[in-house]
């Protein structure tokens, strides 16, 4: 078996590192993010705590006609189904203005929710360590600084197995398309090379958002699991829409891969409310 990549993204002081920055966007991205915070101001108004970016964006590897805008809002109060309306309409005008993004990845909470302990290892983590402040005060400054630890592996990941009964109903609803079964492709990809990674986090010791090496991390410690994990990070960023890979991922791989999670972190309660993409 050959070693992992060796360990990075941490600072100094072993604490995961923030990721992106508005300076890191490319310049064929940047009318989409300039837009986005318009639109976001205008959308909210008053009612909007801060907003931010993550994803490839603002790590600045996004390709253009082929990576989406991801988007978290804050709202000072809980969002109601009106709030959640208007963002889908603010991210579909946003995906049909710029043909330069694939899609809008919206995701929408409350101030309170981002901050409240049942979030702390998950879309609190998330918020600190994933996102890159757009407009608003900066909820990361009201959060602790975090370890690649089984906790946070645990909390982040640890609901794949409540999860995929979900996913198979996504599969058997979605049209017998491949440009229908390409997004659920994308998304399973992403979900599960990332679920591989958290499982061995701890004992690599380290972060990175690239799916690629997030493979190859997993597969340095699961090395029978390794090729499909690749296949799946590639995937990720060049989904097909192959109705077999869908069951080969809520047959096969996502199984084993929940049993697995349960057995060395446990399994996180159950969440209410959206779910991290």
């Amino acid at each position: 078996m050959s070693g992992p990549p060796a360990p990075h993204g941490l600072d100094a002081e072993g604490f995961i590192a923030r990721e992106g920055s508005l300076a890191r966007v490319q310049d064929a991205f940047r009318p989409v993010v300039a837009a986005a915070r318009e639109g976001l101001a205008e959308t909210f108004g008053a009612r909007l705590h801060s907003g931010y970016l993550y994803g490839s964006v603002p790590r600045g590897t996004a390709r253009v006609g082929r990576s989406d805008l991801d988007l978290l809002v804050a709202l000072r109060g809980e969002p109601a189904e009106a709030d959640r309306a208007a963002m889908e309409a603010l991210a579909t005008a946003l995906d049909r203005r710029f043909p330069q993004i694939d899609g809008v990845g919206p995701l929408l909470f409350s101030e309170a929710r981002l901050l409240s302990e049942g979030e702390r290892y998950d879309m609190g983590w998330f918020l600190a360590c994933l996102c890159t402040p757009l407009l608003g005060d900066d909820l990361a400054g009201r959060l602790p600084r975090y370890r690649p630890t089984p906790r946070l592996a645990r909390e982040t990941n640890g609901d794949l197995a409540g999860l995929l009964p979900r996913w198979r109903e996504r599969i058997a609803g979605a049209a017998d398309t491949e440009e229908a079964r390409r997004p659920l492709v994308r998304f399973m990809s992403r979900h599960l090379v990332r679920t591989g990674f958290t499982l061995v986090m701890p004992r690599w010791n380290g972060w990175t958002s690239d799916l690629a090496e997030m493979a190859e991390v997993f597969g340095a410690y699961h090395p029978r699991r390794a090729a499909q994990m690749r296949v799946a990070a590639r995937y990720g960023r060049e989904p097909v829409g192959n109705a077999a890979i869908l069951r080969g991922y809520v047959d096969d791989l996502g199984p084993w891969l929940a049993g697995e999670y349960a057995r060395v972190h446990g399994t996180k309660g159950a969440s209410q409310g959206q779910a991290r993409p």
